[in-house]
């Protein structure tokens, strides 16, 4: 049962074992409801009786102690949903994030940056509400009813029939809707993601949008986004409506054919008054927790969209392996790798190839010929379809991804920075380092220059992924993590494409120094970047087109040397 509710709501084992402690709570609260309804049939008794001379205060401590027992019920309910619910919502923010911290990095391409917030932040407070308001009251409602429905029956079972008839039948009704209500959730919340998806579109392009004059074009088609949100909204909540108001409308009947069906009995002397009483009592009472439970059943059926969303992330396969890097030296070695992005065309086919320590490797090739999913199937990024990568003759796949990423430097295309200083920006290359090594990092890669032109020079605020920089500068603040780390391995991903000739030229000697000795990846599309690479791979269509020296490529004549010429010729073109 715990790993049932563990699944079905996203909980850790002790959310699920405190979700079951808030069901018996709820339950034995909507019991202690009950009692009242005891005492009031009791005191109708000895009244009809004519015995209730001498009860006054034995009447009198049973209300008092009716009060407190549902005072003492109520707080353990609400300490057993709320305070618990509040506390496991926490757990489940931080499980989640741990859990991304983990997943391959091969998730993060097929998700959009808002669905995964949504997730994080939307998805977790209705699973919060759901948790602490919804599911407990639905639960305890349907236990406390049943045992309530089996004392109902004891004294006279046909009017415990009359009473407890609408029961299954309302139930019945929001259980045949849960298909249609988890399809009318869905969609709704498809609409929600393609709005805010929309919305985080619109602020990241809005330069571009402004530009080329397409801004007006872009907000329409995101209002009728805007506007998909909003009637799908309504047709859920008219969706959800229609089966709980009849739900809630048969529940209605039922005091109604108490009444009747106590009447008749009454009046043909199978039952006397007092039984018709304790009956039209109990039947205003019994219906109450069930009301609102059949709503709640609506709501905990479209949390099911919520709960798959994070379950997706929960349950995500992880990237796991050995913590311990058993590499001899620092080759890497690709062989006859098969890659494909989520199951489709393959990106690489067969590809086999060296990277050996102490050399720079550089990637070539026309665009789309797999460079990129090369270096990120090195750093195990993703893991292959078939054939092997190794570091050292160290198996790839079979390394823990953060201690294999302790082994690479890496500098991507797309930089990414943080709203802090340029001082904290590179320290992100080794937590530990001392002032004076990130400053000394910055200076290798050509950062002194527009440090100095900054009012609080290292300090200095950079804004949003280092919105007050230029793309130069920000490339430069990337590669100085690099020179921080200092790894054994080396990653450059188009590093320099941001930089003019100048800084190019200077942070090229200072990488000459960098790599001494190290497994250097390399990849580019302009030759000038790696006319001094110790070996060259030409990838084409996802194989291995070409491979060797720069001038051993140049004097075979083949993609690679039709490459430098095709540069050489467009660098000669004049407007």
């Amino acid at each position: 049962m715990i790993e049932r509710l563990e699944r079905a709501f996203a909980l850790s084992e002790k959310g699920a074992r405190d979700m079951i402690r808030a069901f018996a709570a709820c339950s034995l609260h909507n019991l202690t409801l009950f009692v009242p309804v005891s005492v009031l049939y009791f005191l109708a008794s000895d009244l009809l009786g004519g015995t209730l001379s001498g009860h006054g205060a034995g009447y009198a401590t049973a209300c008092v102690m009716s009060v407190l027992l549902i005072m003492l019920s109520y707080r353990w309910v609400y300490r057993s949903t709320y305070f618990s619910t509040y506390v496991e919502s926490g757990v489940r923010r931080v499980s989640i994030a741990e859990k991304l911290r983990k997943i391959p990095l091969s998730y993060f391409g097929k998700k959009d940056l808002a669905d995964i917030t949504s997730t994080i932040m939307s998805d977790a407070a209705t699973l919060e509400t759901g948790l602490s308001h919804w599911v407990p009251e639905l639960v305890g409602s349907i236990i406390s009813t049943t045992i309530a429905a089996v004392f109902v029956l004891l004294p006279d079972w046909r009017m415990g029939l009359a009473v407890l008839w609408p029961l299954p039948v309302a139930i019945l009704i929001v259980l045949l809707s849960r298909n249609v209500q988890h399809r009318l959730s869905r969609r709704s919340m498809d609409a929600k993601m393609a709005a805010a998806d929309g919305i985080q579109e619109c602020i990241e392009t809005i330069r571009d949008l402004k530009s080329c004059n397409a801004e007006h074009t872009y907000i329409k088609g995101l209002f009728r986004k805007i506007d998909e949100v909003e009637r799908r909204a309504i047709i859920s909540e008219v969706g959800t409506a229609v089966f709980v108001v009849s739900a809630s409308f048969i529940l209605k009947i039922g005091i109604g054919t108490a009444a009747l069906a106590g009447a008749l009995l009454l009046a043909a002397g199978s039952i006397d008054a007092l039984t018709l009483f304790m009956y039209l009592l109990i039947a205003s009472r019994i219906y109450d927790p069930l009301q609102g439970a059949l709503q709640n059943l609506a709501a905990v059926i479209s949390l099911r969209t919520n709960v798959e969303r994070m379950d997706e992330i929960l349950f995500h396969p992880l990237q796991e392996g050995s913590r311990e890097l058993s590499n001899n030296g620092y080759d890497i070695q690709f062989s006859d790798v098969h890659f494909s992005y989520g199951g489709g065309e393959e990106v690489l086919s067969g590809v086999t190839f060296t990277a050996r320590q102490g050399e720079v490797t550089a990637l070539v090739g026309p665009s789309g010929g797999g460079k990129t999913t090369v270096s990120r199937l090195a750093a195990r990024f993703w893991d292959p379809q078939s054939g092997h990568i190794t570091v050292g003759g160290m198996d790839v796949a079979r390394t823990d991804p953060e201690s294999l990423l302790s082994l690479y430097s890496i500098v991507f295309q797309d930089v990414t920075l943080f709203d802090n200083t340029i001082m904290e920006n590179i320290r992100i290359g080794r937590r530990d380092a001392s002032d004076d090594e990130v400053i000394e990092a910055g200076k290798m890669a050509q950062c002194l220059p527009f440090v100095e032109k900054l009012e609080d020079g290292w300090n200095t605020m950079i804004g949003e992924n280092g919105c007050e920089l230029s793309g130069g500068e920000r490339q430069r603040i990337s590669i100085a993590r690099a020179f921080l780390k200092d790894s054994p391995i080396i990653l450059l991903d188009e590093a320099t494409a941001s930089l003019d000739a100048e800084n190019e030229t200077e942070i090229q000697k200072a990488l000459s120094k960098l790599i001494r000795n190290k497994t250097v990846l390399v990849i580019a599309h302009r030759m000038r970047t790696v006319e001094n690479a110790d070996r060259i791979i030409v990838l084409s269509g996802g194989r291995v087109a070409e491979e060797g020296s720069p001038s051993d490529l140049m004097e075979s004549g083949g993609i690679f040397s039709h490459m430098v010429a095709l540069q050489k010729e467009s660098s000669e073109w004049r407007i």
